[in-house]
């Protein structure tokens, strides 16, 4: 069974997550590190555990979302697996940095275009890959049955959804991924989202005022 560790980092509380097996080989999601404190935070959380990062993975792009993906690709010699339409996205990375006030290492570029359909296995587990644009024009999901998980980036939030007033986001093609590809999925599907608490499918379903009732 597949574990799920989330950290909040960075001015933005973006949640960067460790996905770990029982042979303790793991997924980095979106590492948010600003700082020296919070790369040290991380780094010791694998080292408590003896977890060996095997992905570097974002969901989307976004400067909240990549921070820390320097520091994590040249401390465990990773390459970067992104959707391809989020290269015009990372590409804005120094301008975004510099609008948000923000200290900034350039991240590394996308080595490994993954795509809806796409499997990512972690030993014997598989994360089976969503494409849900909408906040972002490659934004991917990654949903695993066995442990009833998807960590959905800013896609879905309790009670909400992501913003689509950013470059290349879109309220009509956001609603349409969550309808299509996220609730799709079984009610009791936990959803490890990119800011905020974890809800599931069920709940959005239910009561999410962005989603209308399904």
């Amino acid at each position: 069974m597949l574990n799920v560790h989330s950290f909040a980092f960075n001015p933005f509380s973006e949640n960067t997550y460790i996905v770990y097996d029982e042979n303790k080989n793991c997924i980095l999601f979106d590492p948010g590190m600003y700082d020296a404190h919070e790369q040290m935070e991380l780094i010791n959380f694998l080292n408590e555990h003896q977890l060996k990062p095997q992905y570097l993975i974002n969901t989307h792009c976004h400067i909240d979302h990549i921070l820390g993906n320097t520091f994590i690709s040249e401390k465990f010699g990773l390459t970067l697996h992104a959707h391809q339409s989020e290269i015009p996205i990372l590409n804005m990375d120094r301008a975004s940095a510099t609008m948000y006030g923000l200290h900034y290492h350039e991240s590394v570029a996308i080595s490994q275009f993954i795509d809806e359909g796409d499997v990512i296995m972690l030993g014997k587990h598989r994360l089976t890959i969503l494409l849900t644009p909408g906040h972002s024009p490659g934004s991917l999901s990654f949903y695993n049955a066995d442990a009833g998980f998807v960590i959905v980036g800013d896609v879905l939030f309790k009670s909400s959804i992501g913003r689509t007033d950013l470059p290349g986001g879109d309220y009509d093609t956001l609603i349409h991924s969550i309808k299509t590809k996220l609730f799709t999925l079984p009610d009791s599907t936990i959803v490890y989202n990119g800011h905020g608490p974890a809800t599931d499918i069920g709940t959005e379903k239910k009561y999410n005022p962005f989603c209308g009732e399904m």
